[in-house]
């Protein structure tokens, strides 16, 4: 034996007045007071909505002045970038000589000013950086044995493709390519990442076609990136 259940719904609208004086607060707006009714099963239940400042609890009151119930929300100061904000016309470029530069301390503080962390507008998931030009990438230098011990390997995707190259091989074939790798590492895996290392712009020797852009120099706090002679 089949049993059916009827429920019926009626909603009881504000005029349109009314809601045309909805206020954002806290977040989310409020209507004038409205009814919302169920019937069904033999059972009525109605939900009647109050009046906005109803929904303050009482010891939360204090915070509130009477000028703000019908203002804006001044409870949610979070900010987050707009696309206005990070418009890659806007950002600075700097420039960084690689002459006897150290090459992980180098490529931090690269990473670093790419990234915006030097910002205090820096966000995580945004693209807040600046450019930067890197110059005679073939002098940059290594500590201890890497030269004949850091080792880099590319693969051709078939079977046996796989290339060694040693740091002081590969900084005689492609010496932007050291540069390019390391600071690579440091950026974020993904999507932000890939357009983020689009902003390093590596060569060698002392010539750049980036005038127009008017870079500075980037600044460097570590005194240990310059290797001693």
């Amino acid at each position: 034996m089949a049993v059916h259940y009827y429920c019926s719904l009626m909603f009881t609208c504000p005029s349109p007045k009314s809601l045309s004086n909805k206020t954002p607060f806290l977040g989310f707006s409020m209507a004038a007071p409205s009814s919302l009714t169920f019937s069904g099963n033999n059972r009525t239940a109605q939900i009647r909505c109050q009046d906005k400042a109803a929904y303050i609890p009482l010891d939360q009151r204090w915070m509130f002045e009477e000028s703000e119930i019908d203002g804006p929300d001044i409870w949610n100061e979070t900010w987050y970038p707009k696309a206005a904000d990070h418009v890659n016309t806007d950002k600075p470029w700097y420039i960084i000589d690689a002459s006897d530069k150290i090459l992980g301390r180098m490529a931090s503080t690269i990473a670093i000013h790419m990234r915006g962390k030097n910002l205090a507008t820096y966000t995580p998931s945004v693209d807040m950086g600046a450019f930067v030009i890197v110059v005679n990438a073939e002098k940059v230098v290594v500590s201890g044995k890497k030269r004949s011990q850091k080792l880099y390997r590319r693969h051709s995707g078939r079977p046996g493709g796989m290339t060694v190259e040693t740091f002081d091989q590969l900084q005689q074939r492609i010496p932007e390519r050291i540069i390019e790798h390391a600071v690579r590492g440091m950026l974020p895996k993904g999507r932000l990442g890939r357009q983020l290392f689009t902003h390093l712009k590596v060569y060698k020797g002392p010539e750049h076609p980036h005038e127009a852009q008017k870079p500075v120099e980037l600044p460097i706090r570590d005194k240990r990136i310059q290797k001693q002679r």
